[in-house]
């Protein structure tokens, strides 16, 4: 969505009254583009909740001519009363995520290395996450699983991260010759070996355990459409407004 989507009611504005009809028409139509301004934003957070997104929707607000004071637009004589759905958030991570989400995007390396790295079953396993699957969300430990977060806390206990070529053709960032249980049902979850150099007890020496997958670019399809409940919300205000 962009930053911020405002729509009036009603569309043509009013003119054609004079007097105290009119001022009671133009308060009419501030309570109902109010009205419609917290409808959208109540579905837009439906919306994105129901696509797992309900933190970003904190993210999104409302204001309306109503909450402003009182004070419509006007231009000579047409009068018009507006609802705005915005983006509060000043955050670029945030407001950029948002956007992606709902108009989509393509996605593209920032870093020198020209891959994105996204991490794997084994950096789950280190950070104690459970391994996401199709549909179920991430959970969340309050730090991105990154390379930089390996070397800050993982490296010291477990060593570097090799880079080699997946089968795939991507590359794939990999810790060597750690201790990974050999119990069926077992942990899977990477550890040190010992002083010398052996897998600890239950554990069997594995040479490679992939962390993070490497990916130049990758698309985002859009998955909530604000704009379409904004202008849900403006059509059945704007019949609303008629049917008085």
């Amino acid at each position: 969505m962009p930053t911020s989507y405002r729509f009036e009611i009603p569309p043509g504005g009013i003119a054609s009254l004079g007097g105290e009809l009119r001022r009671l028409a133009e308060r009419l139509a501030m309570e109902v583009s109010d009205q419609a301004a917290q409808k959208a934003l109540r579905n837009i957070r439906s919306d994105m909740a129901g696509a797992r997104l309900g933190r970003l929707g904190q993210a999104i607000t409302m204001t309306s001519d109503k909450r402003k004071g009182g004070r419509l637009y006007r231009q000579g004589d047409v009068a018009r009363a507006s609802g705005v759905i915005y983006i509060r958030s000043k955050s670029p991570r945030t407001v950029g995520a948002i956007i992606s989400y709902t108009e989509g995007a393509q996605m593209a390396a920032k870093n020198p290395s020209g891959y994105m790295w996204y991490p794997l079953d084994g950096a789950f396993r280190l950070a104690r996450l459970p391994i996401p699957r199709v549909g179920k969300g991430r959970a969340t430990i309050g730090v991105r699983l990154t390379p930089a977060w390996w070397k800050r806390t993982m490296e010291p206990k477990l060593g570097p991260l090799f880079r080699v070529r997946g089968s795939d053709g991507n590359p794939l960032l990999v810790v060597r010759n750690v201790g990974v249980s050999g119990v069926a049902g077992g942990s899977k979850r990477p550890r040190s070996l010992t002083k010398s150099g052996r897998p600890r007890k239950g554990d069997v020496l594995a040479t490679i355990v992939p962390i993070f997958k490497g990916i130049r670019a990758t698309s985002r399809a859009a998955r909530v459409f604000p704009q379409r409940r904004a202008f849900e919300a403006m059509q059945q205000a704007a019949a609303e407004l008629r049917g008085v």
